[in-house]
């Protein structure tokens, strides 16, 4: 009937003890503060799942890779399959230094029909969940930046032109700032032509 009731109830698909949980009352209570559809209410209702504020889950990673469907799903008005099909999954990856895990987000190609806007916030709202959960940045190694750059132009030249097709100077310097890590499972049959064999990069495939 609104958009509360479709966040539960497309979530619900992947995680059926949301389905009554209060969810829907705490995302009206939220909208009633904050207005509808603000993007501050993705945020906010991201930190009550992964909290268990409205029901348990198996481990701690499951409940925020929940709370980040469920942050996705608001700010894709609960409409569309991207917080199912296209954010596959979070897995919890080991710094090099030894000082605590960093969020990998896995993603895939319907990861496209939440829309480049949503995504980018949604990235912000896995970096808000980190830091309120207290997990630490990702710590790129010069081998992974420099597989971001590889794999982009191997992509570009073997798969399908890039709308927009970033610089190596640009690339380098978003794998080595942003404190998540995207990652993504193999989608191609091509493997990348260097760059290979990185412990922390789920495959040697491109991933799309």
């Amino acid at each position: 009937r609104d958009m509360a009731e479709r966040v539960e109830g497309l979530i619900s698909v992947a995680a059926p003890q949301l389905k009554g949980s209060g969810i829907v009352d705490r995302i009206k209570e939220l909208e009633n503060e904050w207005g509808s559809q603000n993007w501050r209410i993705a945020f906010l209702i991201a930190e009550d799942v992964a909290k268990g504020r409205f029901c348990r889950f198996e481990d701690r990673r499951e409940a925020m890779e929940v709370a980040l469907r469920v942050g996705l799903s608001y700010l894709t008005n609960g409409v569309v399959s991207s917080p199912l099909e296209g954010f596959l999954r979070l897995e919890l990856k080991k710094r090099i230094d030894g000082k605590g895990e960093f969020f990998s987000l896995y993603f895939g190609g319907p990861i496209r029909s939440a829309g480049t806007t949503a995504t980018c916030i949604f990235i912000c709202v896995c970096d808000y969940l980190r830091k309120k959960m207290g997990y630490q940045p990702y710590d790129p190694t010069e081998e992974e930046i420099k597989r971001s750059f590889t794999e982009l132009e191997y992509y570009h030249e073997r798969v399908t032109n890039l709308q927009y097709f970033p610089s190596e100077k640009e690339t380098e310097f978003i794998t080595k700032y942003l404190p998540v890590q995207i990652d993504g499972d193999a989608s191609e049959k091509y493997d990348v032509p260097n760059y290979k064999d990185l412990p922390r990069v789920s495959t040697n495939k491109l991933r799309n």
